[in-house]
């Protein structure tokens, strides 16, 4: 009788809800915070490097504590989404975390102070919250088209980012690009590549990660990685409420952050499908979206509290249960929870803080290519017809183009020039869904003369 109920247990591993043994929760709950513990903490890193807090650099005291809160603020997320409340939170196995999605238009406005930021964040959040729990008047207004353009757009902003970090830090430094950033930053990311191409696949998602701990450690001899300020601010710390101050409000900064959660939300609607086609085969219902959709928006609210960025669904951890099949909420809400406590241990933080720069620009060149790389598929995977060929590259080359020479905008209003001047995200939204709404729809016919002289060429 014990074996038959071991088996039971063993079994509901790939069942949504049914008690799973304490072992192997807490081993396939470690593999979704080891999957997505370097993407969460790194968008605050980088973020926190570059913008001003009240006319100052942000404290490595500070950016423990950001660090540490968005840990918390990961697994409080997650476990709203798993279980929900009220309406708010699908009740599916989504891992959420601190979002690169927004880094981009976070570092657009970094002559701005982080509490602006900040204030963008928990507006544009409640916004996205709302229209979650309206989801089904609105779901089609994102078209995949657009969607796909925006991540495109996502992907190319980010790569100066990386490439900065990888020379050092900022090319305002003196010793920007110099040799030992060079080493660090190429064994990292030679060894993130390594990693990626040789780990079985249920482990693929930890490349980044052994590629950071491998920069870190040949950044150790040119003392780049210094660790003596671990134990500063104790071992144990409870999470503090608006660590930075009140959040500010500044109407073009709050518009730019709507557009990137409207295109955050087609992410997390494809995420959340992706879990119940891929891992429950069935279609997702659309009470599961609206939750997911108001889970995301008014976690990302929360988030903005804690001093941190915004929250999405993380799509490693969706590919992580789409391939193993392991798909307990239970088992899921583990590695949440091992997220809250780590969260509760300023070392922790402190560590993570502590990487040195050409570290981070090494692993990131690998993910923030691959944000890149997912907006083309998608683009292909709209089917490539002389419409959406025109949607796409009108917006690429405008967003481009305009943000690169942002000048152009001298004379426009300090509102339009706030949203667009240094916002590639935004232009090509904007570009992408004006064109799509106007433009004429193609008719079947015309698609598939579209398919077939792109077959022919081919």
């Amino acid at each position: 009788m014990s074996d038959i109920n071991k088996d039971s247990d063993i079994e509901n591993l790939y069942r949504l809800n049914g008690k799973v043994p304490i072992i192997p929760a807490l081993l396939n709950g470690l593999q979704h915070v080891l999957a997505m513990f370097v993407s969460n903490v790194i968008p605050i890193i980088l973020i926190t490097n570059v913008v001003k807090l009240n006319g100052d650099p942000i404290s490595d005291l500070l950016k423990t504590k950001l660090i540490q809160n968005a840990m918390i603020v990961a697994g409080i997320s997650s476990l709203i989404q798993i279980f929900g409340i009220w309406k708010i939170g699908s009740r599916l196995p989504i891992i959420l975390g601190i979002s690169f999605t927004f880094l981009s238009v976070a570092l657009a406005h970094t002559d701005k102070d982080y509490n602006i930021i900040l204030g963008s964040i928990l507006v544009g959040g409640i916004i996205e919250g709302l229209l979650g729990l309206f989801y089904k008047y609105w779901k089609r207004i994102i078209s995949p088209i657009v969607a796909a353009c925006v991540v495109i757009g996502i992907g190319i902003s980010l790569l100066p980012v990386c490439i900065s970090s990888f020379g050092g830090g900022s090319p305002e430094m003196a010793d920007f690009g110099a040799f030992q950033y060079w080493i660090i930053g190429l064994t990292t990311l030679i060894s993130s590549i390594i990693a990626l191409h040789t780990l079985k696949s249920s482990t693929k998602s930890l490349a980044p990660l052994i590629g950071i701990i491998v920069g870190t450690i040949v950044s150790i001899p040119f003392g780049l990685f210094k660790i003596d300020n671990l134990m500063n601010h104790g071992v144990f710390s409870l999470p503090q409420l608006f660590p930075t101050g009140m959040p500010k409000f500044e109407l073009g900064n709050i518009i730019s952050f709507i557009f990137i959660y409207l295109v955050s939300a087609t992410e997390t609607i494809g995420d959340t499908s992706a879990i119940c086609h891929g891992a429950l085969n069935r279609p997702m219902t659309e009470k599961e979206g609206s939750g997911s959709l108001a889970c995301d928006g008014f976690s990302s609210a929360l988030a903005s509290t804690f001093g941190c960025m915004s929250t999405t669904s993380f799509s490693q951890n969706v590919g992580l249960i789409n391939l193993t099949k392991v798909v307990n909420r239970y088992v899921v809400a583990t590695g949440a929870l091992i997220l809250v406590i780590a969260g509760f241990f300023p070392p922790i933080a402190a560590l993570l803080q502590s990487v040195p720069q050409s570290v981070l620009g090494g692993c990131t060149i690998l993910m923030f290519g691959q944000i890149f790389i997912s907006g083309l598929q998608m683009l292909y995977e709209t089917n490539l017809t002389n419409r959406n060929i025109s949607i796409a590259s009108i917006s690429v080359c405008l967003s481009v183009g305009l943000t690169t020479h942002s000048k152009i905008f001298q004379f426009m209003p300090t509102i339009i020039k706030d949203i667009f001047a240094k916002n590639p995200v935004s232009v090509i939204f904007i570009s992408a869904l004006l064109l799509d709404l106007l433009l004429p729809k193609e008719t079947k016919k015309e698609e598939k003369i579209d398919n077939q002289e792109k077959e022919g060429s081919d």
